[in-house]
Formats: structure tokens, sequence, C-alpha cells
């Protein structure tokens, strides 16, 4: 079983920040040393499963604009895994699960604003997967659950934000907006609880969901990354900060 964790990515400027989450971020890079990182990212969207499949260095893509022109300059010169991609390939498809490869795409910046600051040598090789924010939230556990089979060396990434609602940032708030609170709040008591019905119904039972996940994307990576954990999961909240009033860094360990 793989290490899984899940991360918020946030903001494009977490890459070159200097503050509490980026610090968080180095000293959890510092804190696991996996042989190879497999990551979901909410900025890559397929109808199907697809899995990066190559060797050489990844571009780095630059998926925003109107942002300082120092974060375009941002490389992050990771390479990638056939072999391990091979292992993904197979733990889905032996699920039943419909799976492309792409032998061409970068990493997104839901990929390298994280990998920057965990391991900025740019030096374990990553594979990174997309997500179909169209699956229900039990098909998406069921993705990760498939990959619960892969080796214990490996780091499994979910990267995407518990509550992502662009038209609700409160852009010089400091203070979290109490909805925001609130929905985390139900998350964690049911992962400790460990009542995945009612997570899956996040929709009809969490306080504010409408307004926390207004579209999937970002969310499913959080299915993804708990599926991972298999039923014997151990949730911690091993970050929890807010920017700009409603934008979550909630970060979750799995196992």
């Amino acid at each position: 079983m793989p290490k899984s964790i899940f991360l918020s990515h946030g903001s494009p400027m977490i890459a070159i920040l200097d503050n509490e989450y980026t610090r968080f971020l180095t000293e959890l890079g510092a804190s696991m040393q996996p042989k190879a990182i497999v990551l979901f990212s909410a900025h890559w969207e397929t109808e199907e499963t697809t899995i990066s499949f190559q060797t050489g260095t990844y571009e780095t893509i630059y998926d925003f604009y109107g942002f300082p022109d120092e974060l375009f300059q941002v490389k992050y010169p990771a390479t990638g895994s056939i072999e391990i991609a091979t292992e993904v390939e197979r733990c889905l498809s032996a699920r039943g699960i419909a799976v492309n490869r792409d032998e061409s795409r970068g990493l997104d910046h839901g990929s390298w604003s994280l990998l920057k600051h965990l391991y900025p040598n740019a030096n374990i090789p990553v594979v990174q997967i997309s997500v179909n924010p169209f699956l229900p939230a039990e098909q998406q556990l069921l993705i990760g659950e498939a990959l619960s089979e892969l080796d214990e060396d490996i780091l499994l990434i979910g990267s995407g934000a518990t509550v992502h609602n662009l038209r609700m940032l409160k852009w010089e708030q400091t203070e979290p907006e109490a909805w925001a609170i609130q929905f985390d709040d139900w998350l964690i008591e049911k992962l400790e609880k460990k009542q995945w019905s009612e997570l899956a119904a996040y929709r009809d039972h969490a306080p504010h969901a409408a307004l926390a996940v207004p579209r999937a994307e970002h969310f499913v990576p959080f299915f993804i990354a708990l599926g991972s954990a298999g039923a014997a999961y151990d949730p911690k909240v091993i970050h929890r900060s807010y920017e700009m009033g409603t934008l979550s860094y909630m970060c979750m360990s799995f196992t």
C-alpha cells in the first residue's frame, strides 16, 4: 500500500512564496523519501483515466494567467517513470477501470507548485494522472482503491482543495469564512467515524457543499487519495489554514 496524502495546491503563487504553508510542504517532503510519486491533479481532466508515460524531463506547464513574471520562470525538471506508470496501469486495468496513456504532456501547476517545495531537487520520478470530475464519488474511491496495491515506498498525492470557489474569494480577508470551516469540520468528522457513504454523498449531507465544491475537479483527488488508503486508513489532518477567506489549505494523510 502506498503512502497516501491529500494536498491543497491553492493559488499558483505558492510556488514562489515563503509562508506557513510552503514551509509545511518543505518539512513534509523532508520527512518522506519515496522511490516515486503518483499524483492526481485537479488541472488535468479527461473522460478516461490517463497516465503520463514518459522517461524524459517533463515540460513545466503554466496553465494560468495574470500572475507575476517570476512565476512563469519557475521550472520543475522532474522525469517520469515507465516502470511505475505501467504498474499503475496494471492496477487500474485489473479492476476494470479504462485507462489511456499520454507520452507528451508536461506537469501542470497542480503538480509542480507543490513538488517544488516537497522535493526541490526534482530527483524523484513523477507519474501524473488525470481526473474526471463527472464521475460519482463512489467511482473516485474505487480508482484510489485500485492503487492500494502499489508498493509502500510510493507516495500517492491527491492534489486539489476541499474548499475551492474562486467566485467566493475575499481577496483582502485573513480570517476564514465560517461556512468554509464548517465544511472542512464535517469532512474531518466523517473521516474519523469512517462514514464513507456519507462522504460520498457529501452534496446531500455536508453543510455548504454547493459553496465549497461548486465543481468537483478539485475535490476528486481527495476521494482518490482516500480510496488508495483502503478500509484500514488512518486519517490525520497534517495542515490546516485558509487564504482569502474561503480557500482551504487543509491537507490530510490517510496511511
